[in-house]
């Protein structure tokens, strides 16, 4: 036994990184994920978007960079393959420089992808970014013209069908908004949809939810905390629409949609591993302490 004591707490620390390495990229290779079970947050965010009739306009405002893509793309991408499978009107915007970016990504990568029947500027519209923080949300509550005249390619609005007869952010049925910090959720909770009693729905990263938990669920209907919240998003949806996770005919799994749960996999691997570590470590102390209390 003291031998065994001895060996465990002088063993080199590195041993222990190569074991946190293999526990993360193992669950990458393998495509590893697990099994989410969607909470009341999670359900009442996709109860907000699937109980609205179809042709509603929804606002996606993407408001993140590529610091925070990793935990907010997959649910950014959830939500606009949502959105578009109950058939609403998707007007994306940024109030993050390159929030347009995302939004860009997320309408290569699911809506041109997934929903080829989509037309630009009759199903969906890139607004692009605007400068001054929530200072665009307080103009476009009331005149969108304002600030918005033309589309993230420079398109006028008025030659857009879905854009054309638009005025403000009070036409919108639902906003939707993704948010890694300032400006962002808060923002678009205290001077939209608060003061223009629109439902509001959201995700952010892990640090931001707990200030954000005040706001629920009067000013705020529903929100998808950090990669948990994508991966029971992704389990909602799958559960829903069966065709969400794998393509119906190949039964291959849809990467680009699925990416919360197999996030999961290597997170939940690395955690565990990290109990199993604190819990090995306390009972090599007390070993060591009753060894050394029978010497």
């Amino acid at each position: 036994m003291q031998d065994l004591v001895r060996f465990l707490t002088t063993l080199d620390r590195r041993w222990i990184f190569l074991l946190m390495g293999l526990a993360v990229l193992i669950p990458i290779l393998l495509r590893a994920s697990t099994k989410e079970t969607p909470g009341k947050l999670t359900n009442a965010v996709f109860e907000q978007i699937e109980k609205l009739p179809p042709g509603s306009k929804v606002l996606l405002a993407y408001d993140y960079d590529p610091g925070s893509r990793p935990e907010l793309e997959p649910m950014a991408r959830s939500f606009a393959w949502h959105c578009a499978k109950r058939g609403h009107k998707l007007y994306f915007m940024a109030l993050w420089p390159l929030g347009a970016q995302m939004i860009s990504d997320t309408i290569d990568n699911v809506i041109k992808k997934y929903y080829p029947e989509y037309k630009y500027g009759v199903d969906y519209v890139n607004l692009g970014f605007k400068p001054g923080n929530e200072g665009v949300i307080k103009v476009v509550i009331s005149n969108m013209r304002e600030l918005y005249t033309t589309d993230h390619a420079g398109t006028s609005l008025t030659n857009l069908p879905m854009t054309k007869d638009l005025k403000n952010i009070a036409d919108m049925d639902l906003i939707v908004n993704v948010s890694a910090g300032y400006p962002g959720t808060k923002e678009w909770v205290q001077y939209a949809a608060t003061p223009l009693k629109i439902n509001i729905v959201g995700g952010c990263t892990g640090v931001q939810a707990p200030l954000l938990f005040p706001y629920i669920p009067n000013q705020l209907q529903g929100l998808l905390a950090a990669i948990k919240g994508a991966a029971e998003y992704e389990a909602r949806l799958a559960k829903a629409y069966p065709d969400y996770a794998k393509d119906p005919e190949t039964g291959e799994l849809h990467v680009a949609l699925t990416k919360g749960m197999q996030r999961m996999g290597p997170q939940t691997a690395a955690h565990c591993l990290i109990l199993a570590l604190i819990v090995l470590g306390n009972i090599i102390m007390a070993l060591g302490r009753r060894t050394q209390g029978a010497a």
